[in-house]
């Protein structure tokens, strides 16, 4: 299984202390050297760079079709185009991303994506959490991470959560 990674679903579960959830659900995971670079900026704030430095399972991958990535810039950052671009490169199992012009972008060239909630719903089926409502809580408050209430209730509903379970 090869996965590769954008900067949002890493940042997001590092700032909510739940990055370890990745590498217990794909083992190594791939990034680009754009991917990198966005996570230890000084922006990215001393918690996601901490986190990033000690995730020895982070791989930096070069993107080799920069004719792609060059596309791709016309829709997206140039971390969203590098991770998309590597995920078709490796032939990925999986792209992890939740920016939603990325993820249009990414299923359009044929590739299979999953967000920091679907990895969420994963992670319970896996039995490595209990529950997701604590964790979409933290990740709204401490992350600025946007859910629509329609998609807050999906996610619980799939999960065998209720709204007010606490």
């Amino acid at each position: 299984m090869t996965i590769v990674s954008n900067t949002s679903p890493i940042s997001n579960l590092a700032k909510v202390g739940q990055l370890h959830l990745m590498q217990q659900l794909y083992g190594a995971i791939l990034i680009p050297r754009a991917v990198y670079e966005e996570l230890l900026d000084d922006r990215a704030g001393e918690t996601v760079i901490t986190a990033v430095q000690s995730a020895l399972w982070l791989e930096i991958r070069p993107v080799q079709n920069q004719k792609l990535v060059n596309e791709l810039r016309n829709r997206v950052n140039l971390g969203e185009a590098e991770a998309i671009a590597l995920a078709i490169e490796v032939k990925a199992t999986r792209l992890l991303i939740d920016e939603r012009l990325g993820r249009q972008s990414a299923t359009d060239l044929g590739s299979k994506i999953t967000g920091v909630l679907g990895m969420l719903l994963l992670a319970k089926r896996q039995n490595l959490i209990t529950a997701i409502k604590p964790i979409m809580d933290d990740l709204i408050a401490q992350a600025s991470f946007r859910i629509s209430s329609r998609l807050y209730a999906d996610v619980l509903d799939a999960s065998g959560e209720s709204i007010d379970r606490q």
